[in-house]
């Protein structure tokens, strides 16, 4: 077996991000030996600049996907954009998740100023948040976090790599 074409293969065909797990399962191979493979393959993708498509790691999940410089090509074949299913609200919402995750829904109101229970169930049904658990509250109100889709929509590989809050008082917005 070719296990790079194999690996090729697979992540082709599936389209979304494949979990590593689930390729040992189907290769009957050690997570371990498939994940050094799908890295060399990620080098060799990301040297070969004549190729359109790469590999991305995401979380524990790997992806076939088209390279960065190549997407104002695909977006005018498209006539589409990376976030248009996400409003303001969702947007804001979702940042709020992503930074001070884990975080209940009554954290994020307090935040935002405004109820967002709609805006969760919609972040919920597209699969960018998830729920981690409860708190031993009142209630047991739910804790947020974002998931592997979150990463993969906006081309993250970790959580890490959000960019750094820069968190102006008042007088700084004044003077600029």
């Amino acid at each position: 077996m070719n296990i790079k074409s194999v690996l090729e293969s697979l992540l082709f065909a599936w389209g979304e991000p494949l979990n590593l797990n689930e390729i040992s399962r189907i290769l009957n191979m050690s997570s371990g030996n498939i994940s050094n493979v799908l890295d060399e393959m990620m080098e060799q993708f990301s040297k070969d600049e004549d190729r359109g498509l790469t590999i991305q790691k995401f979380g524990n999940s790997y992806q076939l996907t088209t390279k960065k410089e190549n997407y104002e090509y695909i977006q005018s074949l498209l006539q589409t954009t990376v976030n248009k299913s996400l409003s303001t609200a969702a947007m804001e919402t979702l940042s709020i998740i992503a930074y001070k995750q884990p975080v209940t829904k009554v954290e994020i109101e307090l935040i935002r100023g405004v109820k967002c229970s709609n805006v969760i169930k919609g972040l919920l049904d597209k699969g960018l948040i998830k729920e981690v658990g409860r708190l031993d509250k009142p209630g047991r109100p739910a804790i947020y976090s974002t998931t592997d889709e979150f990463l993969r929509h906006f081309g993250l590989n970790s959580i890490n790599e959000l960019p750094a809050l820069s968190i102006e008082s008042e007088e700084e917005k004044k003077a600029t």
